[in-house]
């Protein structure tokens, strides 16, 4: 059973920082594409950033150049560092990840658990 579990959040005042990180665990063979995504309340579940295996990155409008998404591939984890954070950034934020348990299965998408980022004075 492959698990993703998530870390991170918190609270934080505006202009401050934080660091979210999403292990997958249990019987992973590959991941392939990897995100985070999040969801304000009375709002849809949109997408933060993602990034492939090989390492392309992309990015909401609304983060570009504050947030930074990154992977370490030997530990199966997915990082998504959050600068200058607004107001508007609260939310609780999803990873996701497409794994393949074995060689012969294909790969389908996992969520983690969420995790709260409100942002606020």
């Amino acid at each position: 059973q492959v698990q993703l579990v998530e870390s991170g959040g918190g609270l934080v005042q505006p202009g401050g920082s934080l660091r979210l990180s999403c292990a997958a665990s249990g019987t992973v063979f590959s991941i392939n594409d990897m995100g985070w995504y999040r969801q304000a309340a009375g709002k849809q579940r949109e997408l933060v950033a993602g990034i492939t295996s090989g390492g392309s990155t992309n990015y909401a409008d609304s983060v570009k150049d504050r947030f930074t998404i990154s992977r370490d591939n030997a530990k199966n984890t997915v990082y998504l560092q959050m600068n200058s954070l607004k107001p508007e950034d609260t939310a609780v934020y999803y990873c996701n990840a497409d794994i393949r348990e074995s060689r012969i299965r294909r790969a389908r998408p996992y969520w983690g658990q969420g995790t709260q980022v409100t942002v606020s004075s």
